[in-house]
């Protein structure tokens, strides 16, 4: 086991997976994974979004991106739209049935990350978060 705690990558697999498994218990009674939750937060920063767009965001293959939309409409949490710019595309975007979600969902989700993150002070949290965001935001 030493040696796989020696490989970062194994490490972050490790701490993602963990992450998973409690934000996926924590949504369970919504009936939600994290995955909706994911294209919620995402919709919640803009005015809508194209689905090839939210592929392409959250590194979801298209064809999930089409069920993910199809069970947050049956929740009333998204709606799609025509796109103003291409009648044959659609733009995805919140409902204010969505957003009333996140915002219940605000406070529980803080708690599920601090208790991910618990052995952190919080000057390692927001180092920690600066040097993902370094390595996330990379092409």
């Amino acid at each position: 086991m030493r040696e796989l705690h020696a490989d970062t990558g194994y490490l972050l697999y490790r701490l993602g997976l963990r992450s998973g498994q409690v934000f996926n218990t924590f949504l369970q009674e919504s009936g939600l994974r994290l995955r909706h939750y994911a294209v919620l937060r995402y919709l919640a920063t803009s005015e809508g979004s194209l689905q090839r767009e939210l592929s392409t965001r959250l590194g979801y293959d298209p064809s999930a991106i089409v069920g993910l939309v199809d069970d947050l409409e049956k929740l009333g949490f998204a709606e799609r739209r025509p796109s103003p710019d291409d009648r044959r595309s659609r733009i995805v975007a919140l409902t204010d049935t969505g957003r009333a979600f996140l915002r219940d969902t605000d406070e529980a989700g803080r708690r599920v990350t601090n208790d991910l993150l618990g052995p952190l002070d919080a000057t390692e949290r927001a180092t920690l978060h600066a040097l993902l965001l370094r390595v996330a935001d990379r092409p």
